[in-house]
């Protein structure tokens, strides 16, 4: 078992956390992480770009001139592809950016992500975080009080609407519950606090998946 210290709200150590080692302490498989980010951002497209093409433009329904014998080329329609105004040929539709991820791989990504986490020290175990009052000041104290540099992450089991509406005037800093973080989430910010209850559910969650 990986051991941790636990800090609570001020940066004091409080206690140690064993970690599960098939969750925390693997090898991460940067290819996996690689792969499951990408199909995540894929996901995240809206894929609603849309053209249309010669059958779907209002009118062409009239020979714009005769076949012959006028010296210009033969038309058919004015909603040809070539006619300034015509149909896109080939042009985007609304589609699904969609990748299918297998259960297994998205399972690794997540131990892999929380592994590499742990291992360069981007990781801090907090008791809880909490706050009595809605104070974007007093979730400031907690950032600093936790000597954290830059964009960060914080992920707890359900987080009361105090600590939301505190944290969310603060840019550099993303509130998530633990249910619904994924990959990408951890993937993209400098360091992650995460609460021991959110540490349980991935132990949890990732073990028995």
């Amino acid at each position: 078992m990986l051991q941790v210290e636990v800090l609570n709200q001020t940066g004091t150590k409080v206690s140690d956390l064993n970690l599960a080692e098939n969750v925390f302490g693997i090898e991460p498989n940067i290819q996996v992480l690689y792969d499951v980010v990408n199909a995540q951002r894929a996901a995240m497209r809206s894929g609603t770009s849309s053209t249309k093409t010669r059958s779907e433009k209002r009118g062409g329904g009239r020979k714009p001139w005769r076949q012959k014998g006028t010296g210009r080329a033969r038309h058919g329609s004015r909603r040809s592809p070539i006619w300034r105004g015509g149909g896109v040929t080939f042009g985007p539709k609304p589609r699904s950016y969609r990748v299918k991820i297998n259960k297994k791989v998205a399972n690794l990504a997540f131990r892999s992500a929380l592994s590499y986490r742990l291992a360069n020290e981007q990781l801090i175990i907090v008791d809880k975080v909490a706050l009595s009052e809605i104070k974007t000041k007093d979730f400031q104290a907690i950032y600093e009080a936790l000597k954290l540099n830059g964009a960060t992450l914080f992920v707890d089991l359900n987080f009361d609407s105090n600590v939301v509406l505190s944290a969310r005037n603060i840019p550099y800093v993303s509130i998530e519950d633990a249910a619904h973080t994924s990959v990408y989430d951890l993937a993209q910010p400098r360091q992650v606090v995460m609460t021991v209850d959110a540490v349980k559910y991935f132990e949890e969650a990732l073990l028995n998946d």
